[in-house]
């Protein structure tokens, strides 16, 4: 009986050393982003309508909220509250892969929205060293948004 308290102790210990130390290697990851915007109704279709991305539940429920789901695990939050719209750097933005920019610039076509290169020139697309295409547009807020089509 001594030898199997001693054997579970020693267990324990192990384990509990195992799991701190996992704990204290563990690396950060990205849980969300956040966008801060006037009309909140303009930024949830942007972004799940143009953009293409999934409304996931939020839990606050009081009309000042949309989630998204970006990526496993990950979202953007869109909060409702800010009173008039930005000036950003375009270097200062957000990106989302899609399969094919072309396909991507004839939707924002349909919709009459435009769109510009690396460089600034207006319904152009440009092609990285690396042969990713990318574009870049405002949402409703001036905030900019990278669209190109990096494989994963």
């Amino acid at each position: 009986m001594k030898k199997i308290t001693c054997l579970s102790i020693l267990l324990f210990a192990i384990l509990g050393f195992t799991s701190n130390l996992q704990a204290q290697t563990a690396k950060a990851h990205l849980n969300h982003v956040a966008l801060y915007v006037v009309d909140l109704q303009k930024s949830t279709v942007f972004y799940r309508d143009i953009i293409g991305l999934d409304t996931i539940p939020e839990p606050f429920h009081d009309g000042a909220h949309t989630w998204l789901k970006i990526g496993p695990g990950q979202a953007m939050h869109i909060i409702a509250g800010a009173k008039a719209p930005k000036e950003y750097y375009k270097n200062q933005h957000n990106c989302f892969s899609v399969p094919s920019v072309e396909a991507f610039t004839e939707k924002l076509k349909k919709n009459k929205m435009e769109w510009e290169d690396r460089d600034g020139a207006k319904m152009a697309i440009t092609v990285r060293v690396d042969n990713v295409k990318q574009i870049w547009l405002r949402d409703p807020d001036g905030y900019w948004v990278e669209i190109n089509d990096a494989k994963d």
